[in-house]
């Protein structure tokens, strides 16, 4: 009987869940699964099934593709107005280097016009009057330079037949053999890159005049300039860059001046060693050193082996050689001392970044590249090390405001 009844009522529970059901699906709603069904364990979020150092690998790597993509469209931007930013860079680069005179002679009384106006007049005489006497010392030297250079190319050839290197007179003719039919095979392409000198002329002549016209808005309305790019800065951020552009400012001033000063030291003394050694256009060849040092470590190694060939192919080895000491004596010097005490702290860049920067800037645009790199990357270095310090400060203030809030008056 007691089986009978449990029976019963396990027939009445089915009923009843069978009537459950019938009456769920009626009403368009999933039946439950049955009491017998076996538990499946509910999957857990996919979030959190990722491992946490992909995730976060995943959110860099995705920042890092707009970042790229970024910079290739500046870049692809860049390249196609080449001739007006690297004018404006160059503006940039003089205004650093003349706007103090005219802040000096502001304070003097002149008026803030007539100071741009007699500053940039005589930097830009400057500059002319050194262009000119370097192309006058090239063109008055070049008659005796080219006998000097024959001259000590059949000195060469002397030294050599004598040398222990066994080299024969036959060996050196196939030479210059070989030399004379690759300028023959190759006089289509320095033809053409003749006809593309003219194009290039007249590029650079665009471009001196840009920068002229730049230097000049810089240095009479350069706080005005400032103030409108900040107008295009996002009102959260605007702080923070408004306090960045005057440190900016002041370490690209500072690297201009120790720039310019070192290279003037170089230029000064090697100029001297090689005009006592008695190498011929001693002067072009200073002025020559003065502009490469604008190229940290590449423009001192390419215009000291330029002075050191030209005292091999005039004056001989002995003379080579003493260039040679002067050039790696002054080089010693300006590396391990004048660098570090001129230009100080203002401009703190590595070596290596130095070197990297260099390369890079060369590969992607040329010797203009190669020039902007260094400055670009200490700037930069001072923007991004005064906008931490300035949101960790920021950080904190809102911290001691959320912590110690201003009593509320009654």
């Amino acid at each position: 009987m007691v089986r009978h009844a449990a029976d019963a009522r396990a027939g009445d529970d089915s009923g009843t869940e069978d009537a459950d059901g019938e009456a769920g699906a009626a009403a368009g709603q999933v039946p439950a699964p049955p009491t017998y069904a076996p538990a499946i364990a509910a999957r857990p979020d996919p979030v959190a099934a990722v491992p946490w150092g992909m995730r976060v690998a995943a959110e860099a790597g995705w920042r890092l593709l707009v970042l790229a993509g970024t910079v290739w469209v500046l870049m692809r931007v860049i390249s196609a107005v080449q001739l007006v930013v690297f004018a404006f860079v160059a503006a940039l680069l003089i205004t650093a280097l003349l706007q103090p005179t005219v802040a000096r002679l502001s304070r003097l009384g002149l008026p803030r016009g007539l100071a741009t106006m007699v500053t940039a007049v005589l930097g830009f005489v400057i500059m002319g009057l050194v262009g000119w006497f370097v192309v006058w010392q090239v063109m008055e030297n070049v008659d005796t330079l080219s006998n000097q250079v024959q001259d000590g190319i059949e000195d060469l050839r002397k030294w050599l037949l004598n040398s222990p290197f066994h080299v024969t007179e036959s060996q050196i003719n196939d030479i210059a053999k070989s030399l004379r039919e690759a300028v023959g095979a190759n006089s289509e392409e320095i033809t053409s890159a003749s006809l593309e000198g003219v194009t290039v002329i007249m590029e650079t002549l665009t471009g001196i005049l840009l920068a002229m016209f730049s230097t000049l808005f810089l240095l009479y309305d350069g706080p005005r300039i400032w103030k409108w790019c900040l107008k295009l800065v996002p009102a959260a951020a605007r702080p923070g860059v408004a306090g960045a552009g005057p440190r900016a400012w002041k370490t690209l001033t500072a690297y201009v001046r120790g720039t310019v000063i070192v290279a003037l030291i170089d230029a000064v003394f090697i100029g001297l060693g090689i005009y006592f050694l008695g190498v011929p256009m001693a002067v072009p060849l200073a002025v020559f050193i003065f502009l490469f040092a604008f190229i940290p470590l590449v423009g001192a190694v390419v215009s000291g082996a330029l002075a050191v060939v030209v005292a091999l192919v005039t004056q001989g080895v002995f003379t080579a050689v003493m260039a040679l000491i002067v050039v790696l004596a002054v080089q010693q010097i300006e590396g391990h001392i004048l660098q570090p005490f001129i230009l100080g702290r203002a401009v703190q860049v590595h070596p290596l970044a130095v070197v990297l920067s260099v390369a890079a800037g060369g590969m992607v645009a040329g010797i203009g590249g190669a020039v902007v790199a260094v400055p670009l990357v200490a700037v930069t270095n001072t923007v991004v090390g005064y906008l931490r310090a300035y949101s960790r400060e920021m950080a904190l203030r809102q911290a001691e405001a959320v912590a110690d809030p201003p009593p509320q008056e009654a």
